[in-house]
């Protein structure tokens, strides 16, 4: 906690963002820094509240009264050491996450919750600006051999905890650069790429070795790193998307979002293996998806300079406001307006997507439809709205409706191993199997094991396979933190 008063004497004060009109001219970061002497005020609004919620609600289980704690009462340093001992990246989620752990702050239900999100981003960025974040070379020897597949959130967290147990851990991207998601998911005007080289230098310092441009299970056959190593873990992501089947779904113009968003991230960071660029400049763009890729795209597609911005979602719209007698501390279902969605854009609720119309090969409008939504035997059904059809104008479409789980072909399918129902690596998250698959030395980790998911649960994901890595590899035993 902080002050024991602090939430009555202190009004919350949040970081601001640039304007509209200047941020959308690049694809550079616009939160501004929050104030240096503000923040242990919004530390000290942490209330003795008894049970803090804020733990449970964050997947890496953050001591966050603790460290709010410690910046209120100036010890910097110890806060930074505090925070790192669960997160090994607070300043990415410092930035993108969606700081479940503000809902389920005791002072949301007043809806002035403690800035835990402004305050850990503050903490990390000084952390490395006074010079804490150094590499922590194990002093341990004789660990086991480890390849990790995928170098996104999940594989760069299990081989941070692996390489500082004293395991020498390789890690095998097959994009360019390492980051996985970090690095082409998500836009440089949320997440510059500077933040993630400047982790990955860490990791590399540390002893992890990269290996990009290698697609395990096209380049290298992944037996053959079963046969070299001594634990396999899998951390690749949920990479296949949901598709639309529409008349006209193969027309130039329509394209996934990761597929959009990869190609200019590519482009922002100069490199020069991409043959195609997608670009909206000048174009009718409709974003199809209400979640955060869905957002993403708006964002990229306004700094590319689109004509128009327009966005649908199949689903209703979201109450103004929650009822929290329901839902506190569990993350709302209510209305929100994310940052790129400020900046200029249509949105659509409860309309379907039915065709996409041509011209000459190329999309020029998506065709569609009201539905209405209605809750039948236990489960919502949807139907269509009688002479509801309307045409939205489209030259680039980007599909945006989330993943359905990894990519079979390739990796999985040469290793035989077990899927769930949903699609996704099976293994278990606890118990004596945990995180194992049903296949001799291998392990899942993150969207692969989870589904599709948040950079923090994904970080979580990394850090607890680490410790069942550790502790196979130990017989059994194993000092890593869960």
């Amino acid at each position: 906690m902080g002050k024991p008063t602090g939430f009555l004497e202190f009004a919350r004060a949040e970081r601001q963002n640039a304007p509209v009109r200047r941020r959308i001219r690049n694809f550079k970061e616009f939160v501004a820094p929050a104030n240096a002497r503000e923040l242990p005020k919004q530390a000290a609004r942490c209330m003795d509240c008894g049970i803090p919620y804020c733990h449970s609600a964050c997947p890496v289980h953050n001591i966050i009264p603790d460290w709010n704690d410690l910046v209120w009462r100036g010890d910097w340093r110890a806060a930074a050491e505090a925070l790192h001992a669960t997160n090994n990246f607070p300043e990415i989620t410092g930035r993108i996450c969606p700081a479940p752990c503000e809902s389920a702050c005791t002072l949301y239900l007043d809806d002035k919750p403690v800035t835990i999100k402004t305050i850990e981003h503050a903490i990390a960025e000084r952390a490395f600006a006074e010079g804490w974040v150094a590499p922590q070379v194990s002093a341990k020897r004789g660990g086991g051999r480890v390849a990790i597949v995928g170098s996104g959130p999940a594989g760069l967290a299990c081989a941070q905890q692996l390489v500082r147990a004293g395991h020498r851990v390789a890690v095998y991207e097959k994009q360019a650069q390492p980051g996985g998601l970090l690095r082409y998911g998500i836009p440089d005007f949320k997440l510059e790429k500077r933040v993630v080289e400047r982790r990955l230098a860490q990791l590399r310092a540390e002893g992890v070795k990269f290996h990009t441009g290698v697609c395990v299970g096209a380049d290298v056959p992944p037996r053959k790193l079963l046969r070299e190593c001594d634990a396999l873990v899998l951390a690749g992501g949920a990479e296949h998307p949901r598709d639309i089947n529409a008349p006209g779904r193969e027309l130039d113009g329509v394209h996934f979002a990761m597929d959009y968003l990869r190609c200019n991230t590519r482009r922002v960071q100069g490199e020069t293996r991409e043959k195609m660029h997608i670009n909206a400049r000048g174009k009718d763009v409709v974003v199809i998806g209400g979640g955060d890729t869905g957002s993403d795209c708006i964002g990229t597609a306004l700094r590319q300079g689109a004509a128009s911005v327009a966005q649908i979602e199949i689903l209703s719209r979201p109450p103004d406001r929650e009822n929290k007698a329901v839902t506190w501390p569990d993350w709302p279902n209510k209305f929100r307006t994310s940052s790129s969605q400020e900046e200029g854009c249509e949105r659509l609720w409860d309309v379907s997507a039915k065709a996409f119309l041509g011209e000459g090969g190329r999309v020029r409008a998506v065709r569609c439809v009201k539905v209405a939504w209605r809750h039948e035997n236990g489960d919502w059904k949807m139907r269509e709205v009688a002479n509801s059809e309307f045409e939205l104008p489209a030259d680039l479409v980007t599909l945006a409706m989330g993943f359905l789980h990894p990519v079979h072909a390739g990796l999985l399918a040469q290793l035989k191993v077990g899927l769930s129902k949903r699609g996704n690596v099976d293994a278990a998250e606890r118990g004596a199997r945990a995180y194992r698959t049903g296949v001799k030395k291998v392990f899942a980790a993150g969207d692969m094991r989870r589904g599709q998911s948040l950079v923090v649960w994904a970080i979580r994901e990394g850090r607890q396979c680490a410790h069942a890595v550790d502790a196979y590899l130990r017989g059994g035993k194993s000092d890593l933190p869960l």
